[in-house]
């Protein structure tokens, strides 16, 4: 097969069972690849109900047809599996070079079935493949395990880890790769951790075939020369998305204390151009990068190497925790990718609890100590408890929602989630179209799937009509990033043209794609993975979708959209647009029609099977 590396390997921790299968031809068509190969292999091989933490969930990691060609930012690999933060399907995507090592090897997909009885690594060498041994791992941080592999592998080996957290099944445990780069949201390290499997080390030395090599690389070309040519190139080099949270300050959209607001003073020391001139070591891209927004990084008060802090890690920790000095969240950012915790969770649930011991919902008593915003001492204290799942950390570690839940009073409504994932770095009271995106997106409040902020201040932040249409837009173009193993933030960050990209995997697969094949195809996965969270929750539907009362009863504290709320009219006249447009009925369920119109008829059979009346 043209494109990919062919194979599909499944290993079975319980039995120590290996198998390689060929990448059946029409999948690859049907489904392009990453995300799309993940949803369709949770839905077709999971049974409805399944524990998330137990045996009978799967790890899939995938990566897609484009990755480890010369197409620019070919590096992405996406993880699935039933989402033990949630209990709905959980995807995670992740940048580095583990995706080309992958390819190289000869798989598009590796699934990891059952549970191992001890510590173990996965060892793969092109079709050598063993289950190993890793009680000397066990219990080593996330990037000492990938320095300590390196080490006795060698460095031609690329590997993803787990930290403590993953190994306590911690619900907000990530996958780490490339000493900084993870696999974050949904909790797919913590069932990496409830496999007992503490790394993945892959070395391929395969070719993959693509169906015309010389137009391939004409267009490799043409597409790298296209991205330096942009404007915004330089800027976007020197700083990431680092160069970020000054920008988000000034529109309003900088989570602050919990959420409560969206301007934190003091911002500015926060700045990317703080951070170059403070900390950055060097630039650092993933594979294939014509633009690498990764800063390595010296935190020199605290003597510890890191990459980044990006943005969503900056708003999270140090807005949304009230931390102004960027070589102190640089330090505890280094902590959370040790211990192996998505940064985005643990700023939030971090902020939430300091709020909680702030207003006394949660006190000295439960905390073990005082509790306050800015305070390192209280931050790492958190972390530490967090990843032992010792004292009130065994609650956190839960997530926010389950905390808020267990700690009682007021703390729902400022306990900053969807459906149980916690929200990411954008305060949304004041962008509609962005609020409508967290609230919808399938695996929670997450800004993966769509990114509209920029669309609610082009357009006008009170305007509601078009906005569920331009939200539904972004739905299908940016997770089709995660189908064909490329990164977004071309397209994103310096405008690279999607045009490019059909005619690319025309090169590369042999598969003649228009642009609106590709959009049907990502919005065809869309329907599915929705309707996964309506097999797997007796409950679900248009409540899941609801962001926390704190946006409907509290109005923004400070800045310059301060006074600003989102009314429950607003937001339910959003959805009812929304699910109208998509094909749902009035409480967010897949209609028949919508179904049989995305090709998606074996769905039908089994919502009906599991008694969902669809319209």
């Amino acid at each position: 097969m043209y494109g990919y590396g062919g194979n599909i390997l499944r290993i079975n921790l319980t039995s120590g069972e290996m198998h390689i299968q060929p990448l059946p031809p029409e999948m690859a068509r049907q489904w392009i690849g990453q995300r799309g190969f993940i949803a369709k292999i949770l839905w077709d091989e999971l049974k409805p109900g399944i524990d998330p933490l137990g045996p009978e969930n799967k790890l899939v990691m995938s990566t897609g047809p484009l990755a480890g060609t010369l197409v620019p930012a070919g590096g992405k690999v996406s993880f699935g599996a039933k989402s033990p933060a949630t209990g709905i399907y959980g995807e995670s995507c992740m940048g580095g070079h583990i995706a080309a090592e992958m390819k190289y090897a000869g798989y598009d997909v590796i699934i990891l079935e059952g549970a191992a009885s001890r510590p173990c690594y996965i060892y793969i060498k092109d079709n050598q493949v063993e289950i190993r041994d890793a009680s000397h791992l066990w219990g080593k941080g996330a990037i000492q395990t990938e320095k300590a592999l390196k080490d006795e592998l060698g460095e031609a080996f690329q590997i993803c880890t787990i930290g403590p957290a993953g190994e306590r099944l911690v619900k907000y445990a990530c996958i780490s790769h490339d000493f900084g780069r993870q696999a974050g949201r949904t909790g797919m390290g913590t069932v990496m951790g409830s496999k007992k499997v503490k790394a993945i080390a892959i070395c391929g030395q395969q070719a993959i075939p693509l169906a015309d090599l010389k137009a391939t690389v004409e267009k490799g070309k043409e597409m790298l020369k296209g991205c330096f040519a942009k404007e915004n190139l330089d800027e976007w080099q020197n700083y990431g998305t680092a160069g970020v949270p000054v920008w988000a300050n000034n529109i309003g959209a900088f989570p602050t204390k919990n959420f409560q607001s969206s301007y934190l003073e003091g911002n500015e020391n926060l700045d990317g151009k703080v951070m170059r001139e403070k900390m950055v070591v060097t630039d650092k891209g993933c594979f294939g990068c014509p633009s690498p927004c990764g800063k390595y990084c010296y935190v020199k008060p605290y003597n510890v190497y890191t990459e980044g802090p990006e943005y969503e890690t900056t708003a999270l920790i140090g807005g949304n925790c009230l931390f102004t000095n960027i070589e102190q969240v640089g330090y505890l950012n280094y902590l959370c990718d040790e211990l192996g915790l998505d940064t985005i969770s643990a700023g939030n649930v971090i902020g939430f609890a300091m709020e909680c011991f702030e207003k006394g919902i949660l006190t000295k008593e439960q905390a073990g100590r005082e509790l306050k915003f800015g305070d390192l001492a209280s931050f790492q204290y958190l972390l530490e408890k967090i990843a032992a799942r010792e004292g009130i950390g065994n609650i956190l570690a839960e997530g926010v929602k389950y905390a808020a839940e267990q700690l009682g009073g007021d703390a729902i409504k400022f306990a900053i989630q969807v459906k149980g994932l916690e929200w990411s770095g954008y305060e949304s009271r004041s962008a509609p179209s962005n609020m409508l995106a967290y609230m919808t997106c399938d695996l929670g409040a997450h800004h993966n799937r769509a990114w509209s902020v920029t669309h609610d201040i082009a357009v006008g932040r009170r305007v509601l009509e078009g906005k569920a249409q331009k939200v539904i837009e972004l739905q299908h173009i940016r997770p089709f990033f995660d189908m064909i193993g490329c990164c977004r933030l071309q397209w994103v960050e310096i405008g690279f043209e999607l045009a490019h990209y059909p005619e690319v995997l025309r090169y590369v697969t042999g598969f003649d794609y228009t642009q609106d094949d590709l959009m049907k195809i990502s919005e065809k996965v869309w329907h599915l993975t929705r309707a996964f969270a309506w097999r797997e929750l007796a409950d679900y539907g248009r409540k899941y979708d609801y962001p926390p009362a704190r946006f409907y009863e509290e109005t923004v504290t400070g800045g310059p959209n301060a006074g600003d709320i989102i009314s429950m009219e607003t937001l339910d006249f959003l959805l009812d647009d929304y699910y109208r447009l998509r094909g749902w009925d009035k409480n967010g369920l897949p209609t028949r029609q919508k179904l049989a119109q995305m090709g998606l008829d074996f769905v039908i059979e089994e919502l009906e099977a599991c008694g969902r009346k669809l319209s």
